[in-house]
């Protein structure tokens, strides 16, 4: 609106204009070497605009040629740019649809007319992938890698191609640089943690977590859980070494995360030391409601050095019913009332399990049966039932079960990924059940094909477990074969890689004189 009242003012002024030369007449004339000329205002005025436009055609062709070479080369450089941003989308297009021919024809041309562009060596990184070719991947990614600003991009691909090949040195400093350089980036927060984790470098790996939850790359309850699992880590670590840092590191664990089983069975066992037994026993009450465990009650039920096994058989049964109904429960009643001679409560304690048991319930009872009366037919009894029982929950993680906590996983090197649980084991595997804790090693290849787990993060039992009826034992009974699972490439550990040497085990509280604990080897 604006424009055509500014364009109706010029009109008006030029014919208000052409109408006052009009209304006033007179003449011009121009007396130049011997020429005179003489004309009208109207006409001179006329001949003088007619010569500006001739001068200003003039000159816009002069320039026109001065410039032709510089509109030429633009031009071209239009032409290419466009033809090789349509290589580039092309390209792209056929990467996504596996399309190897076309991607490589495209990246060719996408080279060709924008070799410097990021996309393009992108596309040259992405054809080389799926044609499998991994120098030329990594190459591209190296260039990307020295850009600024494709730099991450860059790191990511080495990252990735560093694990494919297996070489995790590698991997980690690709990692680190890549959370050097942007802090908020997640995945190289996450993969420099877990490296960390894995090479045993606790405090290392705390820092990085401190780093991680500085720039918002997990929530609270996250951070305090995989801090308290560090810090636990670290207790373990400092253990032999420096009782009084690994008492307060696992305090400070179990005051994060109260549920954490090893914090509190170690915060406990280092509290016993200094005497604390009253705060000893109310962290393990607290983590016992949560999650029952055989750790739990074995400190449990020697917080008082001296104490007489019938003292221990109060103690334990006052922490069964804090989880009532629940195996753990019966188990630590029962094992604690063979201790202390009192045969008829330990049947009392097995006796709803017995229809279906597990392992260590069999176990339990094949003991029950060698202490009351020396039955020997009877122990084998339960020791054969044993052999077909159901398993017990043990410590697992990506298929790896193990018989005592880890802070990461062996297989996939992830933080807190040990679950309390009842482990499914494929037909033909071996396992070793051990009542007691012992000392095992990292698997030095991955492991069979990994089980169904629940994907929470925390390994929280049901507290309102009850033995089941027959109908769900008849179901049970019947083995499940795993479905067949394509190997991945690890994100911590190569396929030959042991992986990070489990903490040293302890030395579990001394078991009463004339206590018998059946070790069996299992093959299902």
């Amino acid at each position: 609106m604006i424009r055509v009242i500014i364009y109706l003012a010029l009109v008006t002024l030029i014919a208000l204009a052409g109408a006052w030369i009009a209304d006033r007449p007179g003449e011009v004339a121009i007396t130049w070497q011997g020429w005179r000329i003489e004309t009208s205002v109207v006409v001179a005025v006329l001949l003088l605009l007619l010569l500006v436009m001739i001068l200003m055609l003039a000159w816009s062709l002069l320039r026109a040629i001065w410039r032709s070479p510089h509109l030429v080369g633009r031009f071209v450089d239009r032409h290419r740019a466009a033809r090789g941003e349509r290589a580039i989308s092309q390209g792209l297009i056929a990467v996504g649809a596996g399309d190897l021919h076309a991607a490589r024809k495209f990246a060719a041309e996408a080279r060709r007319f924008k070799p410097q562009e990021p996309l393009a060596l992108l596309l040259s990184a992405q054809t080389a992938q799926l044609a499998g070719d991994r120098a030329a991947a990594e190459l591209a990614f190296r260039s990307m890698a020295a850009r600024a600003d494709t730099k991450l991009l860059g790191l990511r691909g080495l990252f990735i191609e560093a694990q494919r090949r297996a070489d995790l040195p590698a991997a980690r400093g690709y990692a680190e640089e890549a959370a050097r350089t942007a802090p908020a980036v997640a995945w190289a927060g996450q993969a420099a943690l877990e490296f960390r984790c894995a090479a045993g470098d606790w405090e290392g790996a705390l820092a990085i977590l401190e780093r991680n939850m500085h720039n918002k790359l997990l929530d609270r309850s996250t951070y305090r859980r995989q801090r308290a699992v560090l810090l636990t880590a670290a207790a373990l670590a400092a253990e032999e070494a420096d009782r009084d840092r690994a008492r307060a590191l696992a305090l400070e664990a179990v005051k994060l995360a109260p549920t954490l089983v090893p914090a509190a069975e170690l915060a406990a066992r280092l509290l016993l030391e200094k005497r604390h037994q009253r705060r000893a026993a109310r962290i393990i009450e607290r983590a016992w409601q949560a999650n029952p465990h055989p750790d739990l009650a074995q400190v449990y039920a020697y917080l008082r050095v001296g104490d007489s096994p019938r003292d221990r058989l109060a103690r334990v049964q006052a922490l069964a019913a804090k989880a009532p109904g629940h195996v753990e429960s019966a188990i630590a009643v029962a094992r604690a009332a063979i201790d202390a001679q009192e045969f008829a409560l330990a049947r009392s304690a097995l006796k709803p399990w017995l229809d279906h048991p597990t392992q260590r319930v069999a176990e339990l009872m094949a003991t029950l049966e060698q202490a009351e009366s020396g039955n020997e037919g009877r122990a084998r009894e339960w020791i054969a039932r044993a052999l077909r029982a159901r398993r017990d929950p043990a410590w697992t993680a990506d298929g790896f079960v193990s018989e005592r906590w880890l802070p990461i996983s062996p297989v996939s090197g992830k933080l807190d990924a040990m679950q309390w649980k009842v482990p499914l084991a494929a037909l033909g595997t071996a396992t070793v059940i051990e009542p007691e804790r012992e000392t095992i090693a990292a698997p030095s290849s991955a492991p069979a094909k990994p089980s169904a787990e629940t994907p929470s993060g925390e390994a929280v039992p049901d507290k309102g477990e009850r033995p089941p009826s027959s109908d769900q034992a008849e179901a049970k009974a019947e083995p499940k074969l795993e479905p067949k699972v394509e190997p991945v490439i690890p994100l911590m550990h190569a396929p030959d890689d042991p992986g990070p040497e489990p903490p040293p085990d302890r030395e579990p509280a001394p078991a009463p004189a004339g206590d018998r604990w059946w070790r069996l080897r299992l093959f299902r």
